[in-house]
């Protein structure tokens, strides 16, 4: 299958898979529309929220699957197993949906050790735990040595969204509060120290963190909210023009009000980053109709992983852009990045 070449940047990658198709950029949306929605489309599928809504029934359920590949497997505020756990439970929480059920499976390299394992599958059944959620299925795969890094787990979860929830990337509307659940670039920080060694100052550890109690707390409070996304790969800023994009709007977002913590602002500064592309595996991006921002707010930070939450931005009527209002004063465009800072850090 030929696929059609577009531009001088996307020439030289359509025979060959890189790892930027990986990192959640323009190459990894490329990829989707290109091979994936042109083999499997139908309704649901192109709809590409972080779970399938499906209705068998008359019933609402999110269904959704994921794999993860990290290295190295254990990092400052996590490991792979609670990243599989906590990545899954997140994405059927962006839908408001109540998880309920999760599988697991796992690709095992030849010589792993058992209590690396072990230490793995601990961290999973309590991530599960800690957002009341049960694994019930999973599977077993062992492969070559050199034919995998270590492990690489892949899951799927299940899901109930409580009626007159209707949750989408297509949702935002003018006027809406846009509010982000805490710091940006934990994740990605602690993942870059692990791997190369780097002594950053002070203790940047992981925000990897089941997010479905934090949705809860705010749809219980205000049904007033339109859009949830957690800025994963590619980060916010990459999240925030898949938000602008689908829902047709323009994002004005606030860089004094983004809270990034020291720690992270100095390492950016030291390695040349920019937090607004970094990834994160418990925050969420929210965005809220006027009438209940600040009930979707106190929500959030009635519990552990919102204490941090801020309001950063608001939708505008314009074409579909995201605009970044500086500390002192400026304007500038936030694009979505073609490839990755950092790869394999979920």
């Amino acid at each position: 299958m030929s696929i059609e070449k577009k531009s001088p940047a996307s020439s030289s990658t359509d025979e060959k898979i890189l790892l930027s198709h990986g990192a959640g950029g323009k190459l990894t949306q490329e990829l989707i529309e290109k091979v994936f929605f042109k083999a499997f489309a139908n309704p649901i599928l192109v709809r590409a929220e972080d779970s399938a809504i499906v209705s068998p029934k008359g019933s609402s359920l999110a269904f959704t699957t994921d794999s993860y590949v990290v290295s190295p497997l254990f990092f400052p505020g996590g490991d792979i197993g609670r990243l599989a756990v906590c990545g899954t439970v997140n994405d059927l929480a962006m839908m408001g949906a109540t998880p309920l059920f999760l599988g697991i499976s796992f690709i095992l390299e030849e010589g792993l050790s058992m209590e690396v394992l072990k230490k793995i599958t601990e961290s999973a059944a309590a991530a599960a735990r800690e957002a009341s959620v049960q694994i019930v299925c999973g599977d077993t795969k062992v492969v070559g040595k050199g034919a995998a890094d270590e492990t690489f787990v892949t899951t799927c979860g299940l899901g109930a969204v409580p009626p007159g929830v209707e949750i989408s990337a297509a949702n935002a509307r003018p006027g809406d509060k846009i509010i982000l659940s805490g710091t940006l670039g934990d994740h990605e920080i602690a993942i870059l120290s692990a791997r190369e060694g780097l002594p950053f100052s002070g203790d940047i550890s992981s925000d990897c963190a089941p997010l479905n109690q934090a949705v809860a707390a705010m749809l219980e409070r205000t049904r007033a909210v339109h859009v949830l996304r957690d800025p994963t790969r590619g980060g916010l800023a990459t999240t925030l023009n898949e938000i602008a994009n689908r829902s047709k709007v323009a994002l004005e977002i606030q860089e004094a009000a983004i809270p990034i913590s020291e720690e992270v602002r100095e390492a950016c500064e030291i390695l040349g980053f920019d937090p607004l592309y970094l990834a994160n595996e418990g925050k969420l991006v929210a965005f809220v109709g006027p009438e209940g921002a600040a009930q979707a707010l106190e929500g959030l930070r009635s519990v552990p992983c919102g204490k941090q939450a801020e309001i950063i931005g608001v939708v505008t009527e314009s074409r579909a852009r995201v605009t970044l209002v500086t500390t002192v004063g400026g304007r500038r465009t936030i694009d979505v990045p073609v490839g990755t800072q950092l790869p394999r850090i979920c």
